[in-house]
């Protein structure tokens, strides 16, 4: 733990001096709790923090309309659309690598139930179900079934693992609830709970909020904290020691998602993707979901916000959305693009603006409710990381490479000619070049 004296210098240097404003009306206990929550905070970039979300709330979202195109039909399948025999490959494909213990499922649940009404984690909610089942429950259960359903196709005896990513908010009532219900009979090993990091909530001036006079008001990172989350807690190693390779990724909220959904699972791998979304399609233009899309050339999604209508009205020949891929939060990865997110481009995702009502002191130390958004938390979304797949980077912008038939007529002799160099594009590879790399 940092001294008052490092965190109190931390603080001026990043223009947050006022945080400790409080410090003498505080007893010492509450002295010792303040001074720990502050020794975990990213200090050296808390002030990168700050003057960021002030600036992301400034600044209007920019309009991506000249620049989008839907998503290649070659890269979708459609359980409505995709003839018989398709969805029967990929669903075999699928219940194969669940029945070699190849899959796992990884939920996102950082968030409370508060636009539920309730106070406590999405998932212990009870939906109004015959049953009275949880949202938990239901997702335990399809599970039990899937490996149930891998078992028996391939005569296995399997594990889809369930990892579960929860916050400060979450995690310990999500522990209790699970031990309470026997783990709705999975087990216990196999359920690999951890937490995603809370960061501070910043004014419209970029000032962090006190949410008390000991307390920093905190929020979590959105869940694209999902891959900070994966090295802090080392689930990628716990991933990689049980031999899962595919992850199926989706929202507690979901009270229709098909765990380890076989067809998706085996779509994806049969189409040698890093990863996947599965959509629905928008009831109307104006629906208030995000888009899957192609912005100059790479795969993502699109916020409704960053569409302009006449954009999302556009329809196709037949009377259909041009724009009509609704994403749902509904995930497919690779671990080893999971581990290539982790080590490489985590650092690159995008930051969100979400304006919230923040509860917090005010400078003589009453406590505010605010009845209008007064602070910014930044988020990070889970689906931010498509454009780092190497199906868009290699769709983004083409690497220009012309080959001259003198060269090669279909393709040989290239590999030997090639492999293992790099080369900057454009790129002529005509004779004189062949024989220049054939000399190095």
């Amino acid at each position: 733990m940092l001294s008052l004296e490092q965190v109190k210098q931390s603080l001026e240097s990043a223009g947050q001096s006022h945080i400790l404003q409080f410090w003498p009306e505080l007893c010492e206990g509450e002295r010792h709790t303040f001074l720990r929550e502050l020794s975990q905070l990213d200090l050296k970039g808390l002030e990168d923090h700050c003057e960021g979300a002030a600036r992301a709330a400034a600044s209007p979202s920019a309009s991506l309309d000249q620049h989008i195109e839907p998503v290649p039909p070659e890269s979708i399948g459609s359980m409505r659309k995709s003839d018989k025999e398709s969805l029967a490959v990929w669903e075999n494909e699928g219940l194969l690598q669940i029945s070699e213990n190849g899959v796992g499922v990884l939920l996102l649940a950082g968030g409370q139930g508060t636009r539920l009404g309730v106070q406590y984690p999405k998932g212990m909610y009870n939906v109004g179900l015959p049953s009275s089942k949880t949202l938990y429950q239901i997702q335990a259960e399809r599970i039990h079934k899937i490996q149930e359903l891998a078992d028996r196709k391939y005569d296995s005896k399997c594990t889809v693992p369930w990892y579960i990513m929860t916050s400060e908010f979450t995690l310990a009532p999500t522990e209790k609830f699970f031990k309470e219900n026997n783990y709705f009979g999975l087990e216990p090993s196999n359920i690999v709970m951890f937490e995603q990091r809370m960061i501070p909530a910043v004014t419209f001036d970029g000032k962090v909020i006190l949410q008390g006079k000991g307390k920093i008001a905190m929020a979590p990172d959105g869940n694209g904290g999902l891959y900070q989350a994966l090295v802090d807690n080392k689930v990628l190693e716990d991933m990689k020691k049980r031999g899962v390779e595919y992850l199926h990724v989706y929202c507690v909220d979901n009270i229709l998602v098909k765990m380890a959904d076989p067809v998706f699972i085996g779509f994806c791998v049969s189409k040698g993707a890093d990863c996947g979304a599965k959509v629905v399609e928008k009831a109307y233009p104006a629906e208030p979901v995000g888009v899957v899309c192609r912005v100059r050339g790479v795969s993502q999604v699109v916020e409704y916000s960053e569409i302009q209508p006449e954009t999302a009205e556009l329809r196709g020949p037949e009377g259909e959305l041009v724009y009509s891929a609704g994403n749902i939060c509904n995930h497919f990865f690779t671990r080893a693009f999971l581990q290539d997110v982790a080590e490489t481009y985590k650092g690159q995702l995008k930051q969100h603006v979400a304006f919230k009502k923040v509860p917090f002191v005010d400078t003589c130390g009453n406590q505010v409710k605010p009845t209008k958004p007064n602070g910014i938390k930044m988020e990070k979304f889970v689906f931010d990381v498509f454009p780092f797949s190497s199906v868009s980077a290699g769709d983004n912008p083409p690497a220009q490479c012309e080959i001259s038939p003198l060269v090669s007529y279909f393709g040989e002799g290239l590999e030997q000619l090639l492999k293992g160099r790099t080369l900057p594009t454009p790129l002529i590879l005509d004779e004189k070049q062949a024989k220049e790399l054939q000399a190095q």
